[in-house]
């Protein structure tokens, strides 16, 4: 009775806290940088150089405006942030904190996309939608996720925390907590907890991505070397032909020799 009593109690807490501001939300993002990007020397630099960044500033900026009714300028904001790094996000779309889009290079993010904090994606992903219907119709990648290079994420789907997206993987469907999917459409090929965890970073281990297809043919070329070994044993014995009965007496043994003898 008490968990019940005390769940709605923390919700109208989180609630009355204010959100953070621009500012803060555009240092987050700045900060974030080092510990994701080994190339990453200063936050100078980073602010100066990384595509991903500016194009995350000026999404910034035009979904205050979105979110105040103010869509025509939202929009142009957003089309010269895309001019200007080869990054389209929708002022529309929902982005957390700490969020970062390495070399930040044909990416897309589409309007009802919710981004959660800690999320990073890098470059070629595509966060789309597969409806005409108004409403919900782009994912929703939740705190921590980290998404491959090229992956496409469609449709009204959840990744669930900490989630790993292999590269050019399409993923159609939901996905729980801690896994790492790969494929077309993806799969979960690694279940939760057995990565590797890496403290105060991502893991940058890309190349230690499993082979689901890889794995699958070896299975069927080890089946098919057994089918063929059997079935060779099968035609030897075909050609050999059914065995002789043993004889019974010493008539049967050369019948030429028993003509002689009754003649």
């Amino acid at each position: 009775m008490s968990d019940i009593v005390d769940t709605p109690i923390a919700k109208p807490i989180a609630a009355a806290a204010s959100p953070p501001s621009l500012l803060r939300l555009i240092r987050e993002d700045i900060g974030c940088v080092r510990s994701r990007d080994p190339a990453a020397r200063s936050e100078v630099e980073t602010l100066l150089t990384y595509p991903g960044i500016h194009a995350l500033i000026w999404h910034r900026l035009a979904h205050r405006l979105w979110a105040r009714g103010w869509r025509f300028p939202a929009r142009l904001l957003s089309w010269l942030g895309r001019f200007l790094s080869n990054v389209d996000i929708h002022p529309g779309a929902e982005i957390g904190r700490r969020f970062f889009i390495d070399h930040g290079a044909c990416v897309v993010i589409g309007e009802t996309a919710e981004v959660g904090d800690d999320v990073t994606l890098y470059h070629g992903v595509t966060l789309g939608g597969t409806s005409w219907s108004p409403g919900k119709r782009h994912p929703t990648l939740e705190d921590g996720v980290v998404v491959g290079a090229g992956a496409k994420i469609l449709g009204p789907i959840t990744i669930g925390p900490r989630t790993r997206v292999g590269a050019n993987s399409v993923v159609i469907q939901s996905t729980p907590p801690d896994v790492t999917v790969v494929g077309i459409p993806a799969k979960v090929v690694r279940p939760e907890f057995t990565h590797r965890r890496t403290v105060g970073r991502i893991d940058l281990d890309h190349h230690l991505m499993p082979d689901p297809v890889g794995e699958a043919l070896s299975v069927m070329l080890d089946r098919i070397d057994f089918l063929e070994a059997q079935l060779a044993h099968i035609r030897q014995k075909v050609r050999q032909g059914p065995p002789l009965p043993a004889p019974t007496s010493a008539c049967e043994v050369d019948p030429i020799l028993t003509q002689g003898a009754k003649q």
